[in-house]
């Protein structure tokens, strides 16, 4: 279940929406805290947390699924953001450094295409980050939040997800531990709620942060001969493939 944009928009120019995009944006620099020189690619809805990134990154990038529509970024420059189908990057094969996804897992009804299509597109020794709410957290049964909509995950099973689907989980944290409302008097709090909850109460945070490598030596078994399995990489180039296959043909 996607989002509509307008309302994501809506949210983040909100007391808390500001707030949250605040505490994420610290998260994804504690994180990446230098990205001089890579190419990075936001996913979802990742503008937000992309900006801070775009002065020294060498390029950056921003697709937004189709089914929850798409808002010009940045507004002091050339667009940078565009639709796309997110199982079908319009990207070529190991052309980013780093992939942020925000808004994006939780809502997405191919995961698994998705995820694979990110590998596609990145390069070696690349990193993914994905921002998704936690299962255990206080603001995913509130839906006036985006927090709050799609499916929530615990840090195990996005770890397992990532597993699943060519990636190797490094790190993980949680983030936004101030409840879910519009309170001055707890909006105020928000770093001191974020310093506590990171200390004590990190299974209750609001969303999961949590970063992946691409697995690249992941193979599947593509032909049996006198007992012995042959793997290949699972997202070997077709040209690859046939090498090798030629290479066994008997002569």
């Amino acid at each position: 279940m996607r989002q509509d944009v307008i309302d994501i928009r809506d949210f983040y120019l909100s007391p808390l929406g500001r707030v949250a995009r605040r505490m994420i944006r610290r998260a994804v620099r504690q994180f990446w805290p230098d990205v001089t020189d890579l190419n990075v690619l936001g996913l979802g809805y990742a503008t937000p947390f992309l900006e801070p990134l775009r002065g020294e990154a060498q390029r950056t990038i921003s697709l937004m699924p189709a089914q929850q529509g798409v808002l010009p970024w940045p507004a002091d420059a050339a667009n940078l953001n565009a639709l796309a189908d997110e199982t079908e990057l319009p990207l070529p094969d190991v052309s980013m450094d780093r992939v942020l996804l925000v808004h994006a897992i939780e809502t997405g009804d191919d995961v698994q295409p998705m995820l694979r299509a990110i590998w596609r597109v990145l390069a070696g020794g690349g990193r993914l980050l994905a921002v998704v709410p936690n299962r255990r957290g206080m603001w995913a049964p509130f839906e006036h939040t985006p927090f709050g909509i799609g499916q929530p995950y615990s840090p195990a099973q996005l770890a397992r997800l990532l597993r699943n689907n060519l990636f190797a989980p490094i790190r993980s944290r949680g983030v936004l531990f101030v409840p879910p409302t519009n309170s001055r008097m707890l909006l105020s709090a928000a770093m001191g709620f974020e310093e506590i909850g990171q200390r004590w109460f990190n299974h209750f945070a609001g969303a999961v942060v949590i970063e992946a490598s691409k697995q690249i030596y992941a193979g599947t078994p593509i032909r049996e001969r006198k007992g012995k399995r042959i793997l290949v990489p699972n997202h070997a180039p077709t040209a690859m493939r046939r090498t090798r296959m030629a290479d066994r043909e008997p002569r």
